[in-house]
């Protein structure tokens, strides 16, 4: 079906104005189908016409004022709209298809106890899978939605329940206008938590075999909402504008939460069933607080096309981190932004597909679904920071009030958004945003300094260079922080401004000070910009970072040597020497777990199979040191068992704590860590299909069929291999979550002889599987199942086979190309320590 493109939505707005859509859907037929009715009432200039989006199983009759269309005008989901006077009203009935792919109405069967769930999805542009629409943010509109289901279930929605006038029917009030991608709906057998705060009734959805657990979490759940609503009206003058707020947690999501005014959806993954770090929590938190921010950037002012996706999420990311920060007891998640969040956006603006945060085009829905990236996210939370450090918060917060005032309900974009902040702050924004949100690629943040015989500095000075592709250099407030190990942290704050300076900014404030210790750039993370040490103070890092207090200056030394290695500036080796030194004495498990994380991506890709598994010797051996001193029953405790789990060869071991023999008192071998030791030990060889099998039926869950499905893709066994890769590039019959479970599991760097004739076939047979589902599911089908640890030239060249290719979807092509580029890299690294060797 055509992708909606920006020239038909900025027609079809200019031609007609939505009114209200009235929905009746009815949900008690069979487990393929359900019945959709809409009626649309609409405005139109006389005599124009236009076309409403629908994408049915079957259509079933469509009316338009007082003449019935045929329903074989029906073409690509576009429903023809001729001879349209001024006020008109649309009837369309349809059959309608359930889903198993995490869009339009979703179906799912829990193999807990076989009860059957639904959820909608209406986001990009898949709620004309449920009714027909008039797709595309600008054309906001009430919605009244009505539903007939069976009468055990039980059913909520975005409005608030009018009526239930029999057994099985649900009627909902009349929601503020909404934006059609923001409307949706779950019915089910729910397990339901409710609550209330400052007049705003909560509820908590989950499905009923998770119910203890929800249970278990829900005061934790409920506190942060209340402490995030409470911040956010202390923040915005509009109180949160939609009624109710329920939370529901649903399976089989493909984002982490999607912003539905009065029901957000949530991933049931964040319905803990085992063991969970704090920063798992946190995560739970900063999701809680990032959909909350959505109820004002996206649903009560919203963009008027994908180009300005970053006014929804670019501003969720930040106020979601913001306020977790200020308002719950995760008080460092700045910490976990600047580890986690910024290391995806820097990535993703590095690589080839890197684009502006604000691009001038966004031709077509298609190309916003590629948009949703570290660049829409964490760059533009970082850009967003970087402003008000250098606005003032109490001007940038009446910036965005006013923003909400004159936009309430309706539409905006970048330059409504600029108006509101530059009559705010008296300033021109016009030069900012063009180098921050109009280009593209981030800047490089580097000291060089000079030393005097008596060891003191004679020259600080903080040096920013961009890459040669995209020679934009940008304005900073950053903090320069002088660290050492017997004195406090001195810290000095600059304004890099390239048309003064030309790109080097001295810092006088540091002449004459003793050259000790490390110089840190960025300290506070305030600015969007990769950062560079010194050599001194590269020297120094090892034997400093275990000794520093700040959390936030610890998470940037890391990613400052993490984001090195990548760039193929120091040797894989440096990281591993880095991770002895000073992993065992971290206490931040966000950065635990990120380190672990990236180094394991790093060593996979960038050594070779020696060098590799002398690294991973050295990576276990600082788990083992960490796990050794960790508190009992704590989140390092379970970090480091992770990172051990994923690290070591020793088969032995993990039997034994498969077992429940050897295992650190405190630390839980429960269901989801037993999976990590099981799929861990069939890499290795030391257990098989009989050990995945008694696990599943141990643990029917949709978890644990997910765990069990990326057990057998990673058995180093042909037959599972073959079986692996056919549902990987041929079934429709599997969830999204069980063919990227699969996908997931598929490539091991173990099993590189194993594996070795399926590299050519990803190129080969990838184009016909991302044809054969939705954008969404193969998009991330297509990043699961590249062969990421053939790292050879021969790769590069079937990639660019491909890539020559005219027939590609744009997901595939773009993420192809990505893919490729992580190649590269780890082909210029591998080079980089053969020559150093020889």
């Amino acid at each position: 079906m055509p992708s909606l493109t920006r020239a038909e939505a900025t027609a079809r707005r200019a031609s007609i104005t939505v009114e209200s859509y009235q929905v009746d859907l009815d949900l008690t037929g069979d487990a393929e189908r359900f019945r959709s009715a809409v009626t649309i009432r609409f405005r139109a200039t006389p005599g124009t016409e236009t076309f409403a989006d629908v994408k049915p199983r079957r259509l079933l009759r469509a009316r338009l004022n007082d003449r019935d269309l045929d329903p074989a005008l029906l073409s690509d989901g576009r429903l023809p709209l001729t001879g349209l006077a001024g006020s008109n009203t649309l009837t369309v009935e349809a059959e309608m298809a359930y889903s198993n792919s995490g869009e339009g109405l979703h179906r799912f069967v829990d193999p807990a106890d076989g009860e059957t769930y639904l959820y909608a999805m209406s986001f990009l542009d898949d709620a004309p899978r449920i009714f027909a629409a008039f797709d595309q943010p600008d054309l906001k509109a009430p919605v009244t939605l009505a539903v007939t289901a069976p009468p055990e279930w039980t059913v909520a929605a975005n409005g608030q329940l009018a009526d239930r006038p029999a057994p099985g029917r649900w009627e909902f009030a009349p929601t503020a206008p909404l934006a059609t991608y923001f409307v949706s709906l779950v019915a089910g057998p729910w397990h339901v938590l409710r609550s209330e705060h400052d007049g705003i009734p909560l509820g908590l959805y989950c499905r009923r075999s998770l119910a203890a657990h929800l249970d278990a979490d829900a005061e934790e759940i409920f506190t942060v909402t209340r402490q995030c609503l409470d911040r956010f009206h202390q923040l915005f003058a509009e109180r949160y504008p939609f009624g109710k707020y329920d939370q529901a947690f649903v399976p089989e999501f493909n984002a982490g939460a999607m912003e539905n005014p009065g029901l957000v959806t949530m991933r049931d993954d964040y319905v803990f069933r085992s063991a969970v770090t704090d920063s798992q929590r946190e995560l739970r938190a900063t999701t809680i607080a990032h959909e909350m921010a959505h109820m004002w950037f996206g649903d009560l002012v919203t963009m008027r096309w994908w180009d300005d996706l970053w006014l929804n999420e670019s501003f969720a990311e930040y106020l979601g981190t913001r306020v977790t920060a200020e308002a719950t007891r995760f008080d460092q998640a700045w910490t976990t932004f600047a580890s986690r969040r910024k290391a995806w956006g820097y990535t993703a603006d590095q690589r080839p597909s890197t684009h502006p945060v604000a691009p001038q085009e966004v031709a077509d829905a298609a190309q916003a679904l590629l948009n949703f990236d570290g660049i829409s996210y964490a760059k533009g939370a970082s850009v967003l920071r970087q402003l008000v450090a250098w606005l003032g918060d109490d001007t940038f917060l009446a910036g965005l009030n006013a923003h909400f005032a004159a936009h309430r309900f309706g539409n905006a974009t970048l330059a409504d958004l600029l108006a509101g902040l530059g009559a705010a702050s008296g300033r021109d924004l016009t030069g900012w945003a063009e180098r921050w949100l109009r280009r593209a690629q981030v800047n490089t943040l580097r000291v060089e300094t000079a030393v005097d015989a008596d060891g003191r500095w004679t020259e600080v000075a903080v040096v920013q260079t961009a890459p040669p592709s995209h020679p934009v250099l940008r304005p900073h407030r950053i903090g320069v922080a002088h660290l050492t190990a017997d004195a406090p942290a001195r810290w000095v704050e600059v304004d890099l401004d390239p048309d003064v300076d030309g790109g080097r900014t001295p810092l006088p404030e540091l002449v004459g000070q003793p050259a000790t210790g490390l110089l840190l750039p960025n300290a506070g993370d305030l600015t969007f910009a990769k950062i560079r040490l010194d050599p001194t103070s590269a020297d120094a890092v090892p034997t400093l970072l275990p000794g520093l207090d700040d959390p936030l200056a610890r998470a940037l030394l890391w990613g400052e040597a993490l984001d090195a290695v990548t760039d193929g500036e120091r040797p894989a080796a440096a990281l591993v020497g880095l991770i002895a030194a000073a992993l065992p004495a971290e206490t931040e498990v966000t950065i635990i777990e990120d380190v672990l994380l990236l180094t394991r991506r790093i060593v996979d890709r960038y050594l070779d199979p020696l060098a590799r598994d002398a690294a991973l010797l050295r990576v276990s051996a600082a788990c083992q040191a960490l796990l050794a001193t960790a508190p009992a029953g704590g989140s390092r405790q379970l970090a480091a068992a992770r990172g051990l789990i994923a690290a070591t060869t020793d088969s032995g071991l993990l039997t034994d704590w498969l077992a429940g023999k050897e295992v650190p008192p405190g630390l839980s071998v429960d269901a989801d860590l037993r999976w990590a030791v099981l799929r861990r030990l069939v890499v290795l060889g030391a257990a098989g299909a009989a050990e995945i099998d008694a696990e599943a039926a141990a643990d029917r869950s949709a978890t644990g069929a997910e765990q069990a499905a990326a057990c057998r893709a990673a058995l180093p066994d042909p037959d599972a291999k073959r079986a692996a890769w056919e549902i990987v590039t041929t079934s429709t019959e599997l969830s999204n979550r069980l063919i990227e479970a699969t996908a997931e599991g598929f490539w091991q760097p173990e099993q590189a002889e194993l594996t070795a004739g399926y590299v050519e076939r990803y190129f080969t047979d990838m184009p016909a599987a991302a044809r054969l589902r939705t954008a969404w599911v193969a998009d991330s089908v297509t990043i699961a199942a590249f062969p990421r640890y053939a790292v050879a030239q021969p790769t590069r060249e079937l990639a660019a086979a491909l890539l020559a290719r005219d027939d590609l979807t744009p997901g595939l092509r773009r993420w192809v190309t990505d893919l490729d580029d992580d190649l590269r890299r780890a082909l210029v690294a591998r080079t980089a320590v053969a020559a150093a060797a020889a």
